[in-house]
């Protein structure tokens, strides 16, 4: 079945050394005892952002977010393959996909609002896509774009990774639309549902270069930098058929991917890979729904973000969560109840910094950014239930 999110889409030992491109987390707390509690605290820390998605902290410390942005009115139909209906054609803008930087005292400011953004059809949620995620590489901040090629009814811009200037003014540096159109993999997604610009969303910098996922293909690419050249790390699909890989995040010196799986959703078919960079994947463990969001602590604990947590034709809204996995494979769930969640990651203060309400056509202006703290509290044996 069609994912009409497709954009939103074993645990291992401490850090020792971290990659270049890999940014340093604060030590959680431990809570390793037998009566220890974590105790867990969440705030909005950020608000008016349009469909946030993957956020990454910058060299100056603040926080970057993409957003898919509002959509547009724009049609490429007849210029192009389409994606077919319900969730095509889409519509689509050169304008208001955009990326917020955000302060310390969570203030946003635009960095640039300049980029494409499309809506796919009102019957399947009139979602939108735009921008899916941001790197940096040096000081240099890169955006992953989702929503632009001419299938998205954005015909002038492809589907890529652009440069953005202190100014926010823009540059193409790699062109993933022609990347997708010529470097087919083996299951796409079936019955017509596949996507010809592709829909890019998960990226990290690892060693100065880019890795994407590329859920509707089922690929993981490499873009080096800053040449821009793309080639395939593996075509993920040729092992594990269309589970819809969304997020990667990168730990002693192997990918660690998280998908999404297909719609309907049902209740614990996600699950987490390991891949080489060789390009062999390896199912490390299952049991999870619709993840979104991946990283990794310094003690080598996985957390990992679910978008929705119950079965359904697509996420329930309401029932995301965060669940952290220790080293000897044991699931907690720290956070439940997020509203769409869609991107994770760590701040340099150890907390973790989620997009909430991240899809929907009810998002625009709507969506958050929520900082999540966690306490390790001593709890007397007598006192436990």
């Amino acid at each position: 079945m069609k994912q009409k999110f497709v954009f939103f889409f074993a645990v291992i030992a401490a850090i020792i050394i971290l990659p270049m491109g890999c940014q340093k987390h604060e030590l959680p707390p431990p809570c390793g005892g037998p009566n220890d509690v974590t105790v867990t605290t969440m705030k909005v820390f950020a608000t008016g952002l349009n469909s946030p998605r993957g956020l990454k902290f910058g060299p100056d410390g603040n926080l970057y977010v993409a957003e898919a942005g509002l959509g547009g009115t724009n049609s490429s139909a007849g210029l192009c393959e389409q994606v077919t209906f319900p969730v095509g054609p889409y519509l689509g803008s050169t304008t208001s996909g955009r990326v917020s930087k955000i302060d310390r005292n969570g203030v946003r400011t635009t960095v640039t609002d300049q980029l494409p953004s499309s809506v796919d059809q009102e019957i399947v949620g009139g979602d939108f896509q735009g921008v899916a995620d941001v790197a940096f590489v040096g000081n240099k901040l890169y955006a992953l774009l989702a929503g632009a090629g001419c299938s998205h009814g954005v015909p002038s811009v492809p589907n890529g990774i652009v440069k953005i200037e202190s100014n926010g003014s823009w540059s193409l540096v790699s062109n993933l639309s022609e990347y997708t159109m010529t470097h087919p993999t083996a299951h796409p997604e079936p019955h017509g549902g596949a996507e010809p610009d592709g829909t890019p969303y998960g990226m990290i910098n690892v060693n100065g270069n880019l890795y994407i996922t590329e859920p509707n293909q089922g690929d993981l690419v490499k873009v080096a930098i800053p040449g821009g050249v793309a080639s395939r790390v593996v075509d993920i699909s040729v092992s594990q058929g269309h589970i819809v890989p969304t997020v990667i995040a990168f730990h002693e010196g192997n990918f660690y991917m998280g998908n999404l799986d297909t719609f309907p959703v049902v209740k614990g078919q996600s699950g987490i890979y390991k891949i080489t960079p060789g390009g062999n994947v390896q199912p490390l463990m299952h049991g999870f729904t619709t993840i979104l969001g991946i990283d990794f602590d310094q003690q080598g604990r996985l957390y990992v973000l679910e978008n929705a947590t119950v079965d359904g034709p697509g996420p329930t809204p309401n029932t995301g969560d965060i669940v952290r996995v220790d080293l000897s494979g044991k699931k907690e769930i720290l956070v439940s109840g997020l509203a769409q969640p869609t991107g994770m990651t760590f701040g340099p203060d150890g907390k973790l910094y989620v997009s909430n309400k991240g899809f929907g056509s009810g998002t625009t202006g709507g969506g958050e950014i929520l900082q999540i703290s966690f306490k390790c509290e001593y709890v007397a044996a007598d006192t436990k239930n």
